[in-house]
């Protein structure tokens, strides 16, 4: 970024945060705060705090920093130097879901944010339903880049060491789930046969369980479903057309589909034990939420401030209630500058991709609206021309 498209860049930051400022954590006094400035050489600014609101919106308006952040932590002594002697008292439990790190990949930047908001989503309900936090002790940002933020705020989980915290990111993860626990074949001996029987996880028994229970109800009533469903079946290994019948039938019988979801799996047992271990594998990558661990672990973190603008994008860190999340559009939501015309210098092809927009340029100089213009600018393929 050269200095002229750096000035630019600057102006229209500190507009922006004179008329919607950055917002305060809880117990902003406790909190140690860290810039990184438009100067790429100045390096990360921290050990800093304040001790009103008024004072940090103050500080960000007048240095007009490209990324600004707050500790998850609270301490005694924030402004200290070192870390030793800032006398950690509790910390956040914060969750980073960065769309780079998700396993499926694509070029697009909407289906990217839209994956991440997918992965959010999942992470939210193993918050209310595995862990029992309360919906308000949940802050939800985006994160004015490529994903989401959830900072946990609850006493119960305010003084937990890293490793628990890594206990609580494994439990999300799946990290350690006995896949052979889930999947049990019983043999039940009568009066002059001895036959086989399948369980899984009932749907009951909460948890990893239950989840995995619906998930695999989900998994075989879409492969016994529409016009093919009797040749998808045959397509595995030792399904022939009659136990591919056998299947489509159980799974739209309503009393066999109230054993499957108490884990009685008995009517599908006929199903090789390969078919099971392939499905399970499938289900529990489904289920597991694919979070930033070293993010959650860190009781040390400093995190993206609220209503802060993102450097490397320009659209701002937009907090959420879960009901607003699930109507977000962040490439619409989170646009904060308007549509006068600026002038640019491109220097790669590229597409831009916000405001229900798609902007194809090439290399050299182009006219966009201010918003697009920003975003080329601060993720450095385009400088500023003029306006």
């Amino acid at each position: 970024m050269n200095p002229t498209t750096t000035q630019f860049i600057t102006a229209r930051f500190q507009e922006h945060y004179r008329k919607d400022p950055v917002l305060s954590p809880p117990d902003l006094e406790q909190r140690e705060w860290g810039f990184l400035m438009f100067d790429p050489t100045s390096g990360m600014r921290r050990h800093k705090a304040f001790g009103s609101t008024g004072e940090m919106q103050e500080y960000i308006s007048s240095m007009v920093p490209a990324h600004v952040y707050h500790s998850a932590a609270y301490y005694k002594y924030p402004s200290a130097g070192t870390m030793a002697e800032k006398n950690w008292l509790g910390a956040d439990l914060i969750f980073d879901i960065d769309a780079d790190h998700l396993p499926t990949k694509t070029d697009s930047f909407r289906d990217m944010l839209d994956r991440a908001k997918q992965e959010i989503i999942k992470l939210i309900g193993f918050l209310l339903d595995d862990f029992g936090f309360r919906e308000d002790s949940l802050h939800i940002a985006f994160s004015g880049g490529r994903g989401y933020h959830v900072h946990v705020r609850d006493p119960r989980i305010l003084t937990l060491d890293s490793a628990q915290r890594r206990e609580i990111v494994d439990y999300l993860s799946g990290t350690g789930l006995d896949i052979d626990h889930l999947f049990r074949k019983k043999y039940v001996v009568g009066d002059d046969k001895k036959s086989k029987t399948l369980e899984f996880p009932s749907e009951s028994q909460g948890g990893w369980g239950k989840m995995v229970n619906r998930a695999l109800i989900q998994h075989m009533q879409v492969l016994a479903s529409g016009e093919n469903a009797q040749q998808k079946l045959m397509e595995f290994n030792n399904i022939g057309k009659i136990k591919a019948l056998k299947i489509i039938e159980t799974l739209n019988s309503p009393e066999h589909l109230e054993r499957l979801k108490n884990g009685k799996f008995d009517a599908l047992s006929a199903i090789p034990a390969e078919f099971w271990d392939n499905a399970l594998h499938q289900i529990v990558g489904n289920i597991q939420a694919h979070i930033d661990e070293p993010v959650t672990a860190d009781i040390k973190r400093l995190i993206r401030a609220a209503s802060s603008l993102h450097g490397k994008s320009g659209m701002k860190v937009v907090t959420l209630t879960v009901d607003e999340l699930h109507r977000f559009e962040p490439l619409v939501d989170a646009v904060v500058f308007g549509d006068n015309e600026i002038k640019i210098n491109v220097a790669r092809p590229t597409t831009v991709e916000i405001m229900d927009e798609q902007f194809t340029v090439e290399e050299g100089n182009h006219v966009l609206p201010e918003y697009a213009a920003i975003y080329l600018m601060c993720r450095g393929g385009a400088e500023y021309a003029g306006g």
